[in-house]
């Protein structure tokens, strides 16, 4: 059985779909760009994005009752390569130990211009 994952501190999907679906002791994260929850925007810079995106996926996660630490896969989506020394720095500090696997794609068009996007995978 699935359960729908919603938070008030991460973004409202801005689709048809939810922020995260929970199933088999598993949580799929929808895609999360950096828009601010509080104020329903997009913060500026890659590096902040990037922060944004991952405080966004975490407390999709803590509202699934999980973490960043039993994450198992993440997919980042970047507006451009340019950006992957940055996110790289960024992401390296989200972990304090083992971390996932990964994937990282640039050349995208983002939602809402956004510079990076992140899905998770989590173990609950």
């Amino acid at each position: 059985m699935k359960e729908i994952i919603h938070t008030d501190s991460a973004p409202k999907a801005i689709g048809p779909y939810s922020q995260a679906v929970k199933a088999q002791g598993v949580v799929f994260v929808s895609g999360q760009i950096p828009i601010d929850p509080a104020t329903g925007l997009i913060v500026e810079g890659i590096e902040a994005q990037a922060r944004q995106c991952f405080s966004n996926v975490s407390a999709i996660l803590k509202e699934a009752g999980s973490d960043l630490s039993k994450a198992v896969k993440i997919t980042v989506y970047l507006k451009t390569l340019s950006d992957f020394e940055t996110v790289n720095r960024i992401y390296a500090e989200q972990f304090s130990g083992d971390f996932p696997a990964r994937c990282a794609v640039g050349g995208l068009e983002i939602p809402k211009g956004a510079l990076i996007e992140l899905d998770v995978i989590a173990e609950s």
